[in-house]
């Protein structure tokens, strides 16, 4: 049963996350983009994002633990192993449907592309409007799949942080992330644009300026989950929840 933790609808506002997140990096930000960008690198240097979970949990953590004003540093970010096993459990189930509704639909498209085209060319008269159907249906199938991921991700957007914040297992943080994210997905969505923006001007600075972006943009939904859930305080947190696995040094 999902904990019963309180959220708010229509409670993010985009541009303030964005503003949130600079206030809460720029003082130290060349730490928080050397930390963003280790834990980019080594969350994605596993296939299956399984090392993309506590990654995130050591960044959300660490944004966490500045806005409360708590000593962190460089090390901090590893702490997100702590959440190895809940933020896993997170990180498969965005990852995998995402995979089970993007391949076999790729491989099925693909295969009726080219039979179409096949029986087109076979044709003694070409038919012009035949190729422009599979072009339009190719578009089409593309934005309902974009459509599909992009609502997904939303779902997933306070994942993370809910382990972290409120020592959620991933099973629970996944239900309460999508409760609270669709309660703000039109505003959600418009975060999204924003940070992808911001994403695509770093991009166009020799891509290299994307890693200045990220941890403006990591802090923006570390904002956003505050205003949808509030920060945890020490009353907030079940007891009755089980505690992150050990740290073994």
């Amino acid at each position: 049963m999902t904990p019963e933790i309180p959220f708010k609808r229509q409670a993010v506002e985009p541009v303030q996350c964005i503003k949130n997140g600079w206030e809460l990096v720029k003082d130290q930000y060349w730490l928080f983009v050397g930390m963003t960008f280790i834990a980019v690198l080594i969350g994605g240097a596993v296939p299956l994002g399984i090392l993309l979970g506590p990654m995130m949990c050591g960044l959300y953590l660490t944004f966490f633990k500045k806005r409360r004003g708590e000593p962190f540093e460089f090390g901090t970010l590893f702490k997100g192993f702590d959440f190895f096993g809940p933020s896993l459990v997170a990180t498969l189930l965005h990852i995998v449907p995402i995979f089970a509704i993007v391949i076999p639909a790729y491989f099925i498209f693909y295969i009726t592309m080219v039979v179409s085209m096949v029986a087109t060319q076979g044709s003694n008269d070409p038919n012009p409007a035949a190729a422009f159907g599979i072009m339009g249906a190719f578009i089409l199938f593309w934005l309902v799949v974009l459509v599909v991921v992009i609502f997904i991700s939303i779902g997933f957007t306070f994942s993370y942080p809910l382990i972290v914040d409120r020592k959620l297992q991933g099973m629970d943080a996944v239900k309460l992330s999508f409760r609270g994210a669709m309660a703000n997905f039109w505003r959600l969505l418009g975060l999204s644009i924003l940070t992808t923006l911001l994403s695509i001007c770093g991009v166009i600075l020799c891509y290299v300026g994307v890693f200045l972006v990220f941890p403006i943009a990591y802090a923006a939904i570390a904002s956003a989950y505050e205003q949808v859930y509030g920060l945890a305080g020490p009353g907030d947190i079940d007891p009755n929840l089980p505690p992150p696995p050990p740290v073994f040094e």
